[in-house]
């Protein structure tokens, strides 16, 4: 699979979860759409959403509702469309989402493999590939996130790394969607920064690109750790994400 393949394939997945068709997010102009649910959007999603906004580096696709879209369109036309995914501007947001109850809640980049730089990488460990069968037991604290507790079923892959019989670090995959498969990672603290998260996760997306599917990456911006990984992965960053929630949901977590 080439890169402009995979490019091609989260631009069409991107497009099934916000209502849109795949070249809005290519377009100068940025793009509002109306949210509602589609059955090959991303599984964890919570469509419809009230305020969601994407952009591959172009424009800014927004997904809103009925009562919101005014406000999001006054908001992503007033900035450079950059400028939308950051402080102080996110500010302006909230004070035009808070008659609606909404607030900023999670912030995101995405990361799609380049080819050119994908390879298996050493770290000095057996790395393992584990079916579903095999890290059926590994749903603990300590691989919280690497696995998916809440929807097991969608845990597909893993790629554990061992120190004799010691699983040390661990990257799981989950099938997001038809096409798209995430991945998630972590290594034992006492076995941190010697390429163990490295080369489990190069070597989990080089599974999941045999299967046919295209692994993706995500990191908040100010996971620098999560973010240097994916870059000696082979992973390059593809598109970012901001969606605002209820004010009530958004509460729970910060608690």
């Amino acid at each position: 699979m080439t890169n402009n393949e995979m490019f091609k394939i989260a631009l069409q997945q991107s497009a099934y979860d916000c209502n849109c068709d795949p070249d809005d997010f290519l377009r100068e102009q940025n793009v509002v759409s109306l949210s509602k649910a589609h059955p090959k959007a991303r599984k964890y999603i919570p469509l419809p959403l009230e305020c969601d906004l994407v952009s591959y580096g172009n424009n800014i696709v927004a997904q809103v509702s009925e009562r919101t879209k005014s406000a999001v369109s006054e908001y992503i036309n007033k900035y450079p469309f950059y400028c939308c995914f950051e402080t102080p501007n996110i500010n302006a947001l909230n004070d035009l989402l808070a008659p609606c109850d909404l607030k900023v809640c999670f912030m995101a980049e995405y990361y799609l493999p380049d080819v050119t730089k994908l390879k298996e990488l050493d770290c000095g460990y057996e790395l393992r590939v584990l079916q579903k069968a095999e890290f059926a037991d590994l749903y603990s604290e300590q691989w919280e996130h690497c696995l998916t507790f809440d929807d097991r079923e969608r845990d597909v892959l893993a790629v554990g790394a061992y120190d004799g019989d010691r699983l040390i670090g661990l990257a799981g995959c989950s099938a997001d969607s038809d096409s798209m498969y995430q991945i998630g990672v972590d290594v034992l603290p006492e076995y941190r920064r010697r390429g163990v998260a490295s080369a489990v996760t190069s070597k989990l997306a080089l599974e999941i690109l045999k299967l046919g599917k295209v692994p993706f990456y995500c990191a908040a911006w100010s996971n620098i750790k999560s973010a240097r990984n994916a870059i000696k992965s082979g992973f390059r960053p593809a598109w970012v994400e901001l969606t605002a929630r209820d004010i009530g949901f958004v509460s729970e977590l910060v608690k």
